[in-house]
């Protein structure tokens, strides 16, 4: 038998890592507890999405572990062994303006968490594969320091300038600002990075732009187009953070990104680092995805503008897919913003009529 473990197996991420996975006939055990629910409440809470696995999915299993207990995490290895043959960990506290409020609980989650995984496969699974989400937040505000340009929906970079492809993995993280969030998940890609080196372990850390799709519960403080999506189509007020709005982000649909964990675990590396996102394929403004929410909907959009911008965001971010390209050149992005947008619209717009 061969055996994936997903971590954060209810969000976007885990979900659609469960169904790829098992649909390429691993089983399936998902770690998921539904913390996003005490992040930010019941209305962001995955259980109806794990429900959706247990009853579709009969090779999965769904374990309601905490990924900080090292002893369940250890004994669940254990028990396993080397039937293990891949770790997708997506579970993580993802909010700038959440980690401030709880620094403990924040780092606990995203750093301890991860090393209770790689310690557990070290110890019982050495030869898996263990794939990280990690985030483009472990660059800080660095990014925030090119030389941008103000155009009339959205900050850009000069054609000549060299990372007008996209963001490299060669930019530092140090010197800057990261907030705690982006703090607690740079500990945790340097251990994923560590352990393939050190114990030449079959690592990757994905530095992801925004992660997005259909089965994103967007909230106020995460989930960028879902939840811009979901204030559309129910007219409720969205708050706009700084930068007149034009900030700028790569977005990557889910299906895009599950393809590139397959495509690794198939030919996996040592203490790999690849940003991932939309690139130049996939980016827009939020003042752009605006105007293409109010297309889809129908709805005149209602925004508030807060002049100070959060803590650490970046104005401009989108990433440069080369090294990821270079080393699996078949792999191709099938999803743009406005084809993501509209599938969010279409796969939710039922169930968000009947929510209060």
């Amino acid at each position: 038998m061969s055996l994936a473990i997903i971590t954060g197996s209810a969000g976007l991420i885990g979900s659609e890592a469960a169904k790829h996975f098992a649909g390429q006939g691993l089983d399936v055990i998902g770690i998921d507890n539904d913390m996003r629910k005490v992040f930010f409440g019941d209305e962001a809470s995955t259980a109806w999405n794990r429900q959706k696995l247990e009853t579709s999915l009969p090779n999965y299993s769904h374990l309601s572990v905490d990924i900080r207990n090292r002893e369940e995490i250890d004994a669940l290895f254990r028990e396993h062994g080397s039937e293990i043959k891949l770790i997708v960990h997506t579970a993580a506290q993802p909010s700038h303006d959440w980690a401030a409020r709880d620094p403990h609980m924040d780092f606990t989650v995203n750093a301890n968490g991860t090393l209770n995984l790689l310690q557990a496969t070290r110890d019982h699974c050495p030869e898996a594969v263990f794939i990280f989400t990690s985030t483009n937040k472990v660059y800080g505000d660095t990014p925030n320091a090119l030389p941008l340009i103000e155009l009339d929906t959205r900050w850009e970079i000069d054609e000549s300038h060299d990372y007008y492809i996209g963001i490299p993995e060669t930019m530092s993280i140090d010197h800057c600002k990261h907030s705690l969030f982006g703090a607690s998940k740079v500990a945790a890609d340097v251990l994923v990075q560590e352990y393939g080196r050190y114990f030449d372990m079959k690592t990757a850390c994905f530095r992801g732009g925004c992660l997005t799709g259909p089965s994103h519960l967007g909230a106020e403080l995460h989930g960028f187009l879902s939840y811009l999506m979901r204030c559309a189509c129910s007219c409720r007020d969205y708050k706009i953070f700084g930068y007149k709005g034009k900030q700028v982000r790569d977005n990557i649909h889910s299906a895009d990104l599950i393809a590139a964990f397959d495509t690794f675990f198939k030919n996996p590396r040592s203490a790999e680092v690849y940003n991932i996102g939309g690139g130049r394929h996939s980016n827009c403004s939020m003042l752009e995805a605006i105007r293409m929410s109010e297309e889809i909907t129908g709805n005149e959009f209602r925004s508030t503008y807060v002049e100070d911008n959060r803590s650490g965001d970046h104005i401009w971010y989108i990433s440069d897919l080369a090294r990821f390209k270079e080393h699996y050149p078949d792999w191709e992005l099938q999803y743009d913003v406005r084809g993501i947008l509209q599938e969010i619209y279409d796969n939710n717009i039922d169930r968000w009529k009947l929510a209060p």
